[in-house]
């Protein structure tokens, strides 16, 4: 059975997910964002004790400040999408410090859309979401999509940061994730809405900003 459980962490409201496979105790960290050692501890009391890859939705500071301290307390690789990885070894200097954080280690892992990442019996799909960045990414799994910053509840990603754009992220949306079961539980990358979860039917008919 698969394991999923969100942290709200840091001052932006941020998601990080833990996302397990509760037989094997294998799993992954997506979006760390903050201290390793809490997500780690959550990690363990819900039975995930090896993780097997960090996996981040895009390369803002934001989703990345905890990867440096993850990497080297798990020795897990870092997963991105192919378009991100540059950004991710290049980081701006200045939101390197607003978040206190240190510049993530390269990733290792180059995703694009239709991978797979795998731990224990479990996995998850890799669906290329273009918008907020170039190399955004969602995860789907089980009746669940992570929708990192493309799709918050009842609303979405920013896109006048420098790679971001609107139609395109209209058009991931849309093409993309409004294409999924109405019943796909929608896991977002931060806590901006009413609730921390929602669902792909109630953003088609609730969300003003598609």
């Amino acid at each position: 059975m698969i394991v999923i459980e969100q942290i709200l962490i840091g001052s932006f409201d941020i998601f990080t997910y833990i996302l397990g496979d509760s037989e094997t105790g294998e799993g992954i960290v997506v979006d760390p964002g903050g201290s390793a050692s809490t997500i780690l501890q959550r990690a363990k009391d819900k039975g995930v004790s090896k993780i097997v890859a960090i996996v981040n939705t895009h390369a803002h500071v934001d989703h990345t400040a905890g990867n440096d301290e993850m990497h080297r307390m798990t020795g897990a690789p870092i997963a991105i999408h192919e378009a991100e990885a540059d950004h991710l070894a290049h980081p701006n200097m200045g939101m390197l410090a607003m978040f206190s954080a240190k510049k993530s280690p390269p990733a290792t892992i180059l995703l694009k859309d239709g991978d797979t990442i795998s731990f224990g019996s479990e996995s998850v799909g890799v669906i290329h979401t273009p918008g907020h960045t170039p190399g955004g990414i969602c995860l789907s799994f089980a009746g669940h999509v992570l929708t990192g910053d493309t799709l918050f509840v009842g609303g979405v990603g920013r896109t006048d940061f420098p790679g971001g754009s609107y139609p395109e992220l209209q058009a991931s949306i849309r093409n993309r994730l409004f294409t999924l079961p109405d019943d796909t539980v929608v896991l977002p990358g931060h806590h901006y809405g009413p609730t921390p979860t929602s669902t792909i039917g109630r953003e088609k008919r609730e969300n003003m900003f598609v």
